[in-house]
């Protein structure tokens, strides 16, 4: 793996966990992220990542796939069970297209295929920490309107955060974009693909399942009853709209 030397000043100090059981790898991707400035822990199987995972309060977890003990997306699904809100991502193999999208629908922030680019994969690891801490912002998150209410909810486009009765959301990045984008268009009907294209962007692949998941995570934390919505409605044969 070639060393990339490049500092990352307005991340330097995030908390990097590399759940990978590969060696040349895992050593690897720990000399090129310390490099941009990030604290790294190792994790050579799936139990010893939710281990570090829930002690060490991760900025970022990179997980692989196929892991010994347990795999990388039982090890996904657990920590989203838990509320673990910090962004993931998958590295998987790259004939292994199915693990993309079941990683993308447990609540992966992105994947990156086997074998990777190196630059890549740094570049997705910067995006996700500023999309997870605010720093920089996409087309998504960046609303018309900078605080949004309804019902006893409230959304701080700006800071990325979301109470509900006054109490903070717990909420993964790409749950914050997804809620962001129904309500940038508050009233009009978007499909699934066009939610995806907007969240994911046009080189990721997934299904419209992958959307429906998240929708019912938003739902499940903001609507009053998730099997009555009253905000995020289903519009039948066709996809989402946010009312209120």
């Amino acid at each position: 793996m070639t060393e990339v030397k490049r500092k990352t000043a307005d991340l330097s100090g995030k908390r990097v966990l590399v759940v990978e059981d590969d060696p040349s790898i895992a050593i690897g991707l720990r000399i090129n992220l310390e490099n941009e400035g990030y604290l790294v822990d190792l994790a050579e199987d799936g139990e010893a990542g939710l281990v570090l995972a829930r002690g060490a309060s991760p900025d970022l977890i990179l997980l692989d796939v196929m892991l010994p003990k347990r795999n990388g997306l039982e090890v996904l699904h657990e920590l989203r069970s838990e509320g673990r809100t910090m962004p993931i991502i998958i590295l998987s193999a790259k004939a292994a297209e199915m693990d993309k999208v079941a990683g993308l629908e447990l609540g992966a922030e992105d994947y990156v295929a086997k074998p990777f680019s190196l630059a890549e994969l740094l570049a997705r690891v910067r995006a996700a920490l500023r999309r997870g801490h605010g720093l920089a912002h996409g087309a998504v998150v960046s609303a018309r309107i900078p605080a949004i209410l309804f019902g006893d909810v409230a959304v701080d486009v700006a800071a990325r955060n979301v109470k509900r009765a006054g109490e903070p959301v717990d909420m993964t990045a790409r749950e914050f974009d997804v809620l962001v984008c129904l309500l940038n268009e508050r009233g009009r009907v978007l499909s699934r693909e066009d939610i995806f294209r907007r969240v994911w962007g046009p080189k990721h692949h997934g299904t419209p399942r992958t959307v429906d998941n998240f929708i019912q995570q938003l739902r499940a934390k903001l609507e009053v009853d998730s099997q009555e919505p009253v905000y995020i409605q289903t519009v039948r044969g066709v996809g989402y709209r946010f009312d209120g």
